[in-house]
């Protein structure tokens, strides 16, 4: 085998045990809070050792809040970059089919959602950190975005973008957590899109809106 093979192997399993951690952290965070369960506790749902469990994670909260992407996003950013621009229009139609490869990649489910969204519930100082990293995600795609349109982050249009994107995003999460039927975020995001576009195609009635 490969030195490289197995660099890639050793690496997909470091990133299955990190992604592991988080779902079980996030589970028993949204059924007991923070304070409800040890991290040997965790190690052993988990079939690892305190010592593993520290050398992904800081503590319990660093936990919940999930592993590093920077590789996936660095991956997902450059999905977007090499489709090249082909106008406004498709923008967020790209960003959709980007977000939904990330999120396969990272292995976030429909479960993962839902108990993320528990244990921010369940522990609001969670919810700040949380925010803290939706903002710095917001404006890493909006330099993703202005570098492919090649326009300033400030252009109207790339912040257009970004917050029909941060709309659809927080819909999609909202549908896959109260929805009964199985339903992807992908598909999710794709029927979000597809409202969003009904109700902008809606014409406005010019007697009422002078």
């Amino acid at each position: 085998m490969s030195q490289s093979a197995t660099t890639s192997g050793r690496t997909e399993r470091m990133a299955a045990t990190a992604s592991r951690l988080t779902s079980i952290s996030r589970r028993l965070t949204a059924e007991h809070g923070l304070s409800g369960f040890t991290i040997e506790q965790l190690c052993d749902e988990a079939g690892v050792s305190r010592r593993t469990f520290f050398n992904y994670f800081p503590s319990k909260e660093e936990c919940v809040l999930g592993v590093d992407e920077s590789d996936a996003m660095q991956r997902a950013a450059e999905q977007f970059l090499a489709r090249g621009s082909r106008g406004w229009t498709v923008v967020v139609d790209d960003l959709v089919d980007i977000s939904a490869e990330f999120a396969k990649a990272m292995d976030i489910g429909v479960a993962e959602h839902t108990d993320f969204m528990r244990a921010i519930d369940r522990e609001p100082r969670l919810l700040a950190r949380a925010l803290g990293m939706n903002r710095e995600r917001e404006q890493q795609l909006a330099e993703l975005v202005a570098a492919r349109e090649d326009v300033p982050t400030s252009d109207p249009h790339v912040r257009a973008a970004i917050a029909v994107f941060g709309a659809l995003a927080r819909s999609s999460v909202e549908q896959l957590v109260t929805s009964d039927t199985s339903v992807d975020l992908h598909s999710a995001l794709l029927t979000s899109l597809a409202a969003i576009r009904d109700v902008l195609a809606t014409p406005i009635d010019r007697k009422d809106h002078p």
